[in-house]
This record gives C-alpha cells, structure tokens and sequence, in this order.
C-alpha cells in the first residue's frame, strides 16, 4: 500500500520519529528543512537542508518506495539529480553509489512511521463508500472548512478559467462570442449541451445583432439551424419559421448542424425547441450579453437580465405542431441560478485572470456567495455527514472536493485527509 505519494506526504509533514535520527550507513542526520515540493520535473523537494554528521548540505531530497528504484527510474547520470543530498525510502535494498565513489545518504522511513497513521491511510484508500472518510466527518472546524472551500472553489474556477480562455483563442480573442458558445452550451443542459455548443458556433454574434429586434427571426434561425424546421407543419407559426429560415440561410450562407438535438427521456420543460425559443428570446432582450453581464452592479441584476419568458405561441407548446396545455414558458429560477453558477459565474472569473485583473474575479466569487446552493445527490452526502452549504460558494467547492478528491483518493491533497492522518 506504500506509493512515492504516500512517501511523499511523510517527509513534506514530517511524520516520522526523529528521534536520533540516523542514515543508513549510521551517520547522525538532522532535517534543517524538508525542502520545496516539487510537482514539476526532477526530484521531489528542492532547497533543502540537512546536517549529517557535522555537515550541513543544501540541496535536493528524492524519494522511493525502494532504493533500487534510483536506478530503475534512470537517475544515475541524469543531471537533474546531480544536487541530490539525501535519498529517502521506504526500504532499503541496495546503496547508491556517486560519481565521486562515495555512496549516496540514504534515510530508510519504514521503522520510523507509526503504524496508526498507514492503518488510516490504508483504510481511505480501500473504502468504497461515496466518501472515504464519511464516517468520521466533519473533522475540521468551521474555520478550517471555510480556508478548504475558498481553496477548492478558487481550484474549480481556475481550470475552467483554463478551458474558457482556450476555447477564447478559438473565437479569434472574442468575449462575446466565447460568452455565446457557453451560454448555448448551458441551455442545452447535460444531454443536448455539445449539440447547443456546436449550433451556437454556426451562428456568428454579429448576424444575431443583425435580428436582435426581431424575435421570430431569431427563433428561426436557432431552430432552423437546429434542424427543427425540416418537419411539414400543420400550424402557421412554425410554417412562418421555415419560411423566414429559408431566408436568413440564404442571406448569411448558413451551414446547419449535422444532427438534430435530443428529446429522449427528457421533460418537457427541457425540450430543445423550448430552450431555443427560451434563448431566442434572451438575446431578443439584450444581445451583448456578457458586456450587460460585466456592467451588472450585482446578482440581482443578472437575475433581470437573465428573466426571460418564450413568446405567446410556446404558452401553449412544448414542440412544434403539438398543443399543449396553456402555461407562460418563463424560464424559471432554478434555470437562471443554474446558467449563472455554470456559465456567467466562469466566464467572468476567466476574463479576469485573461485581463490580470482581480476584481473581475472577486466579483464572480463573491456572487456565488448570493446564490442558494445547488441541490443534488453529492450536496445532500455532504449535508448528511454534517458538511453543510449555505450558498453556491459551498456548493461548488463540495463539488470540486468530490470529484477532483474524494473520488480520486487523493486524500494525501486533502485537508480533511490530512488532518485525519496527522491526527493518527
């Protein structure tokens, strides 16, 4: 159960005796300073310091399960491991010798680990519970899980800051544009959200502001590019949308999509024709979205921006063709809350680590601090091991905790696994 990880964790904290601490070959050793860890190329901590003996050494510290894994991981020779001081393992098996004939300091841990700690680490990595350590939460105090959160929120936005700025220099450096790909994306919730991506990405924002005052126009171009006027329709409204489709894909030399979104197992609310008509009528209402997004004062502001409801033909339809019940086709809170954490929430926190200004990204932050938390089977988890969220800041951080930590066993990255295993 012993990994360089786990090995890793051990020196960066320090949890072994030290106690007359001695190398390999008997020589007194005492750790000035553990060293820099270092997740790059090269060995594991950097800057070092050390005594051993009478003598002080600066340098670099590497670790392996075994000694013989030196050699096996090809660092004899390899300059990057030249300014080595001490090698630390978990066993010893076989002594390192130097260019210079003398053979490399070696510190063995396995005597000096309290066999508790690798018991509770042992027994995180086996559990298959849906979180390792649920049964022991919440470990930290309320300080402590608000410093985590801040930590694993900043972590979630920072790589989809990532992904927006990437996806940014594919729209030739345009926010507004980026902006609507995601905006799309986030309206065609989890099933259709590629397929919306890949539709916003035939129509330009430039021939949306084109029919910015015209909403039936904009209805048939983002349904029409859908392939959702392909149909021989009964009714006059749709009929009107073909004909004005078959205009607009002349006029700006459209290329639809190659398939059609999804309408399987889905609720009627989330039909692709509804949320289309739902968009349209958002960018009838402001088409510089995320411009109107960056001036908005606060979150209430954005909840405005974001009230929009399907025009007077969806009250009575879900699809085309197909009456319904009469119901206003409001697009409804928990909706706006959903595109404001996913979409708005990203996107401006991604503009302000592209612009290098912290504001942009503090008022993103702190907007999710305005928001209800989101309800879910990973939130609820978290509510039932007394973990509690009060707003979508919690939320989205016990999200990153769960995926990016708890699923992957990195408990040894975790500040509840650590204070699990320093506590043992």
């Amino acid at each position: 159960m012993i990994t360089e990880r786990l090995l890793q964790f051990i020196w960066q904290f320090q949890y072994f005796s030290k106690k007359q601490l001695q190398t390999v070959n008997n020589e007194s050793l005492q750790v000035i300073y553990p060293g820099q860890y270092n997740t790059n190329q090269g060995p594991d901590f950097s800057e070092a310091k050390i005594r051993i003996d009478a003598t002080i050494l600066v340098g670099n510290i590497e670790l392996h399960v075994y000694s013989s894994h030196w050699q096996q991981h090809a660092h004899t020779g390899d300059a990057n491991y030249s300014n080595v001081v001490l090698h630390v393992v978990w066993q010893h098996d076989k002594g390192i010798a130097l260019p210079n004939g003398a053979e490399l300091p070696t510190l063995e841990l396995q005597p000096l680990v309290p066999v508790i700690m690798l018991q509770q680490y042992e027994a995180l990595m086996n559990a298959k519970s849906f979180i390792a350590c649920g049964n022991q939460l919440p470990v930290l105090s309320g300080l402590g899980w608000m410093a985590w959160k801040e930590r694993l929120l900043i972590e979630r936005l920072s790589r989809r800051a990532e992904t927006i700025i990437n996806l940014l220099g594919k729209s030739n450096g345009h926010w507004e544009e980026t902006f609507w790909w995601l905006l799309a994306r986030n309206f065609g919730i989890t099933v259709n959200a590629h397929c919306f991506e890949e539709l916003a990405k035939t129509i330009p924002v430039n021939v949306l502001a084109k029919h910015k005052n015209q909403l039936i126009q904009l209805e048939a171009l983002l349904l029409g590019q859908a392939l959702l006027l392909e149909a021989e329709f009964e009714e006059e409204y749709p009929r009107l949308l073909q004909r004005e489709y078959q205009f607009l894909k002349k006029m700006h030399k459209l290329a639809p999509l190659n398939k059609a979104p999804m309408f399987l197992r889905m609720r009627p609310a989330n039909f692709p024709t509804l949320r289309l008509a739902q968009l349209a009528a958002l960018i009838y209402q402001a088409v510089h979205l995320f411009s109107k997004v960056k001036e908005a004062a606060d979150i209430t502001t954005v909840k405005e921006l974001l009230d929009v409801t399907a025009n007077d033909y969806w009250h009575y339809h879900y699809k085309l063709d197909e009456a319904s019940d009469y119901k206003p086709k409001k697009l409804g809170g928990q909706m706006v809350t959903n595109i404001i954490i996913n979409t708005v929430v990203p996107v401006l926190f991604a503009y302000g680590v592209y612009s290098r200004e912290q504001h942009w990204k503090d008022k993103a932050v702190n907007w999710l601090m305005h928001l209800p938390p989101e309800q879910n089977k990973i939130t609820a988890a978290w509510k039932e091991r007394a973990v509690l969220h009060q707003n979508a800041f919690d939320s989205q951080a016990l999200l990153e905790l769960k995926k990016n930590y708890c699923d992957e066993k990195r408990c040894l990255d975790c500040a509840v696994g650590n204070k699990l295993l320093r506590a043992s």
